[in-house]
Formats: C-alpha cells, structure tokens, sequence
C-alpha cells in the first residue's frame, strides 16, 4: 500500500510547534497508520524542508535559528571514521598494497603533478586517481582551516543552528566534513555540493559518515553553469576562485545567493524556518597560504566589495570610505594536524616521506556579507590616531593608531614580525616588535585578524620590503581592543 506522505507531513506541521513529534504517536494522525518506522523515514527525508533536527531520543524537533557557540579549542587530527573511508576506497582500488609497487608509484606522481600545477597556477584536472591522491594530500588540513574561519563567525554569532548551505567546487569535502563537525549536533544542516569532477565520488562516499541532521546533496556541475536554487546562509568557495576563469563574475553570483537579512520587526510572527533568513547569510572564500592564491583571494575580495559586498573579516575596515591597496598577501597559521594514517602509509613507503607529509594549517581566507555587518563595527576618526594610508606624513613620528593583527610572527629569527592593517594602508605594513615588555606583550600574545590599541609606535619606511614599518619598543604600549 502506497504511503500516504502528505497525511504524514501535514500532521507533522501541525504538531511540531506544539511539542516533540515521536513518529510512532505521529502514526496514530495518519488515516491508515503506517508503520513507525515509514513515518520515521518521512520525517528524515523531508526534515531540511521542515526545519526539524532529530534527537537522540528518536523524536523531532524544531531547528534552532538562535546562533551557535560550539566549544571549540581547535583541531588535532582528521577523525578516525573519515580516515577508514579513504582508506576503503584506496583498497577498493588497488588492493591492501595500494601504497606499495606501482599503485603507490603512480599516487606519489599524481601528487607531484597537482602540486607542480598548483605552484604554477595551471588547472588541475580531477580523475579518480587525482581524487584520492588530493583526499591523501589535503584532506585532513582542509578539514582543520574550514573550523579556524567558521570561529570567527561563531564567535560574531553570526552562524545559526538551522543552515543552508553551498559549496561550490567541493573537492573530496574537507571543508564540508569540517563545517558538520564544528557545528552542534543538533544543527539542522541543508547540504548542497557543487562538484562535477571524480572527486564527487569520494565526497558522496564521505557524506555517509556525517551525522542524522546533515542532509546533503551533490550537483554534478561546474561553478560556472550551476545556477543557484533561493537562498543560502552559507557559500563555501575553498580552494577554487583562483581555478576559474572569471572568478569574480561567478563569485558574484553566489554572493548574490546569500540569505538577506530583514529588519527584525519584518520578521515578527514569522515561522523559526522563515525567521532564519534574518541573520542574513556569509561568503567564505578559502585558499591556500602561498602568495599567489592569498593575494588572489584577495584580489576577488577587493573586488566583490567594490560591487557592494561587505568585507565582514578578517581583514578589516576601520575607516570611513577607505579600502586597501596593498599587496594583500595575509594568511593565518594554527597547529599541525596529526599525519593521517593513509598519508603517513604512502610518505613511508617513499624514499622521501616528507614529500608526501602535509599537515601544516597555513590559509588565507575571506568572510564576505550582504547585510553590511563586520567583524568590527569600528569606525575611527583621525583627531589622533594614525590612518595608514597617511603613514608616510608620520615616518620618524610616534604615533597612536588602531589595528587589525593579521600574520603570526613571520620572522624566521631576529625581531618578532606582524603584518598589520587598518583598511587603508596603500603599501604593506608591519609591526616589528624589537624591545618587548609587559606593556607591549599584547602584539604577540593576540590572534589572528584581533583589534590592537597600539600607543607611541615608531614610523619607519623599509626600502628593502618597500614597507612601513612601525616599531614596537620599550616606549610602545600594545593592548587588545
């Protein structure tokens, strides 16, 4: 007998405001009370279009559209239950010695070949091999960088428990399996990947091991001819703006797919799914560490803005009417990741195992808004402080000024080295601290993309770096803002 879906979910609208829905009371709406574990498949099937995450206990409930603040203390390893996958689909191929003889041979050659490409900025073409030699390569530091970016929204509360989601050019998933593990377990997830390679194959294979309220769905298209379908509170764009051929233009369309905010007396009496398009929505664009794909991630991100996006961190805007020009070259770096078990098997059977050991977490990344909000809603005033597109007015001065601290120490010894920006600066700059103290501990003690009140630097210009440089000593007090 056919199931009578739409009894089903005309009951479950009814009843989900009202109190849990346990799909065997659920069955006792339905004229011909169909088994209870039919109505548990409906309610599954159809939970992203209901706004209903499932507990625990079986039962359902209403998506939460209240903002996430995940306990998150950053990432050690890929999970063990996505390492088995990959190494699965390794077997499957080329047997239990896929990382020995000429299966393992060609795998260390196939990375070789993407990572030569990538240095020279050529097109990667993604067959099954190449698949799973870049899951092997990159999988487990995409996995990690994802979380870093999505903390920065958390903590902004500008994340919900009851997403929508699009990832464009999703690769094998890292930064997807990344985004469902940061997130709570009762987050409502709606998954959309835009995938048209053979790297599909091994992101539907991952997506089995993510959790009951992620429900996703792989398209098979390019990011160019995909079109997409209403709105998303999140884009992910990792690892793929600097592969298209107008990046911006196609990057464009998606930020135009962003869920826009509404004045919250609009939304009064809305449902909680409809209720959640008001946060508004986020383009994250993530690239590698290396020059030419940051600045290129930054270059997009200039321009999107220039037609009317927000910048909405880490790089920020301090000042009224200002945007930088600067080479933007600015990458965050966190903790290494433990080796995965299938890369450390392929760089030991090498004769050069660092070769195929990548674990470092080095990206750069941009979080791109509609609805105007930042990161920091900092607007400055030049009675005092200094602005730096006007540092080269203020070389040999001491000067007061508020800044973003956008680099870890990039100094391989000698004085500590941070790159710094307030939005406006024209040419890089840098604080170089060379006398530290308890007073200006603070430059190195703050994160990534943090506001520092910096008092009494010294403005230099370096003709080696074609660099302002302003020097943090003994005379310099450093506080985060």
């Amino acid at each position: 007998m056919p199931v009578d879906r739409a009894a089903i979910l005309d009951s479950a609208k009814y009843l989900r405001d009202v109190r849990p829905l346990d799909p065997d009371e659920l069955r006792e709406y339905v004229a011909d009370q169909p088994h209870e574990a039919v109505v548990r498949q409906v309610l599954r099937e159809h939970a992203a279009d209901l706004g209903l995450v499932e507990r625990e206990d079986g039962t359902f409930v209403p998506a939460s559209d209240e903002p996430v603040h995940p306990d998150f203390d950053g990432v050690d390893a890929l999970p063990r239950r996505y390492e088995r996958v990959v190494e699965d689909l390794l077997v499957e191929q080329w047997g239990t010695d896929w990382h020995r003889g000429d299966s393992g041979k060609r795998l260390r050659e196939t990375i070789r070949r993407f990572k030569e490409q990538y240095y020279r900025q050529h097109a990667v073409e993604y067959d099954e091999e190449v698949a799973l030699g870049y899951a092997i390569y990159h999988l487990a530091t995409y996995y990690a960088a994802i979380q870093y970016a999505l903390a920065d929204l958390a903590a902004g509360g500008v994340l919900s428990g009851d997403l929508r989601v699009l990832d464009v050019g999703a690769g094998v998933g890292g930064p997807a399996l990344g985004l469902f593990d940061f997130l709570p377990d009762d987050a409502l997830v709606e998954y959309h990947a835009v995938e048209p390679s053979d790297a599909a194959d091994v992101l539907d294979e991952l997506l089995d091991e993510t959790g009951r309220n992620v429900h996703p769905t792989i398209h098979r298209e390019t990011a160019e001819s995909f079109d997409p379908d209403g709105e998303y509170d999140l884009v992910l764009a990792c690892s793929v703006l600097s592969e298209l051929d107008e990046p911006v233009a196609t990057a464009q369309k998606y930020v135009d797919a962003l869920a826009e905010g509404v004045p919250e007396s609009e939304a009064t009496g809305s449902s909680s799914r409809e209720r959640r398009e008001c946060d508004g929505g986020t383009f994250l664009g993530l690239a590698p560490a290396d020059k030419n794909t940051s600045t290129h991630l930054r270059e997009v991100e200039r321009d999107l803005e220039a037609r009317g996006a927000t910048v909405y961190g880490p790089t920020p805007r301090l000042w009224p009417g200002e945007r930088p020009s600067d080479r933007g070259w600015t990458f965050d770096e966190r903790p290494d990741v433990a080796v995965p078990s299938f890369q450390e098997r392929l760089a030991g059977a090498s004769q050069r195992p660092s070769e195929f050991s990548h674990t470092e977490v080095r990206f750069s990344y941009s979080l791109l808004r509609t609805d105007g909000v930042r990161q920091h809603d900092v607007s400055l005033s030049a009675d005092r402080l200094l602005k730096l597109a006007d540092a080269d007015d203020c070389v040999t001065d001491r000067v007061d000024a508020v800044l973003a601290k956008l680099s870890r120490n990039l100094a391989e010894d000698g004085n500590s080295l941070f790159k710094v920006s307030d939005g406006s600066e024209r040419e890089d700059c840098y604080a170089v601290l060379v006398r530290p103290t308890s007073l200006n501990r603070d430059l190195e003690r703050a994160d990534y993309g943090q506001l520092l009140s910096v008092e009494s630097a010294l403005v230099l210009w370096n003709d080696d770096e074609e660099a302002y440089n302003l020097v943090v000593d003994e005379e310099t007090v450093v506080d985060r803002a």
